[in-house]
């Protein structure tokens, strides 16, 4: 098997959602919901991508990696072990809540799951922040204390951010995202969320969403002061790189290429500005990183396979492929996952 994968959307309604899919990917979304989550690449019990074409075309990715495990992530995959991240494009017409995730022990302790996850802003409005960390000094003491004074704003670290920026939220660090950005967010396969604080905000129910403000005090870092985001730019390299991950941004030229060598590892492919034409079996790349070069003028493959800006595809590990930009196109590269 090695065809790229796509897979169908699975879609979820948020009440801080709205409908900037549609417009920035020209998608047909459930008609009068607020989406606020689009899930790309998804194995869990609750939530199963489907193969979207290919010779896998219908099959879940849970059945896709028990039939060809061997194929879609390497030698010595365990057929029951769960694809390790979740793939998401975020519509965040309204501020989320102030939430975090619970490190690994804590989650062990608490029954939950560790999520670290990276953001990189594919749009924002003007003003638009990001709320990552603590406000340097502040203390658990400061932070308890203005949760029932409704002034935890002035406890967190709030910063700017614009169109290619991206930064990488570990699992025990506050956070919330702003009005006004389109994220995708690239995380471990994980969905807690313990949610300290909403803003006064009403569920889709009419009601207030429930918080978990114990479960949030043991999980936030306390040390977390201040995190620092990846600025765009206009090269390639890695944004982001944790236990769980990494990520490189490539930028190609139009008429450039990237080539992914087979029996390497498996990789996601983002396409966050711009498109590429996908084309298999290309020969070898003589490096195991992602390499990019000049491909020939009238070298692209007619058959191959158009991934346009929002795509989101699997790329197996027996799979060998190469990406040529139609335009000035930036691909992120998620690998080291396995």
């Amino acid at each position: 098997m090695r065809d790229l994968l796509r897979f169908k959307p699975l879609y979820q309604e948020r009440v801080w959602g709205g409908r900037a899919l549609e417009s920035a990917f020209g998608r047909s979304l459930p008609a009068s919901r607020p989406i606020g989550e689009s899930w790309e690449i998804a194995d869990r019990p609750e939530a199963q991508s489907v193969v979207g074409g290919g010779s896998l075309s219908g099959l879940t990715l849970r059945q896709a990696i028990e039939a060809h495990g061997p194929d879609i992530m390497g030698p010595g995959w365990e057929a029951d072990r769960p694809f390790p991240l979740l793939v998401k494009w975020l519509d965040c017409r309204e501020r989320l809540s102030l939430q975090v995730h619970p490190p690994a022990g804590v989650a062990a302790r608490l029954g939950g799951e560790a999520k670290t996850e990276n953001w990189y802003i594919a749009h924002t409005a003007q003003g638009a922040q990001l709320i990552v960390g603590l406000k340097r000094g502040v203390t658990r003491a400061q932070f308890e204390q203005a949760i029932p004074e409704h002034t935890l704003e002035a406890c967190v670290h709030h910063f700017p951010v614009a169109v290619g920026d991206s930064i990488l939220v570990r699992s025990g660090q506050v956070h919330a995202i702003d009005a006004g950005n389109l994220i995708l967010e690239i995380q471990q396969n994980s969905d807690t969320t313990y949610r300290v604080y909403d803003w006064g905000r009403i569920g889709l129910d009419g009601k207030p969403r429930q918080l978990h403000v114990k479960e949030s005090l043991e999980s936030i870092l306390w040390d977390s002061f201040e995190p620092v985001p990846v600025r765009a730019a206009p090269t390639s390299g890695v944004i982001a790189e944790c236990d769980e991950f990494l990520i490189r941004r490539v930028v190609l030229s139009a008429g450039e290429r990237l080539h992914v060598a087979a029996g390497e590892q498996p990789r996601i492919l983002s396409v966050v500005s711009g498109s590429v034409v996908a084309a298999p079996g290309a020969k070898a790349a003589a490096k195991a990183e992602p390499q990019t070069r000049p491909a020939p003028k009238g070298t692209a493959d007619d058959s191959g396979q158009h991934l346009e800006r929002g795509a989101n595809a699997l790329l197996p590990f027996a799979g060998e492929f190469t990406f040529s930009a139609e335009a000035m196109t930036i691909l992120l590269v998620t690998e080291d996952f396995t």
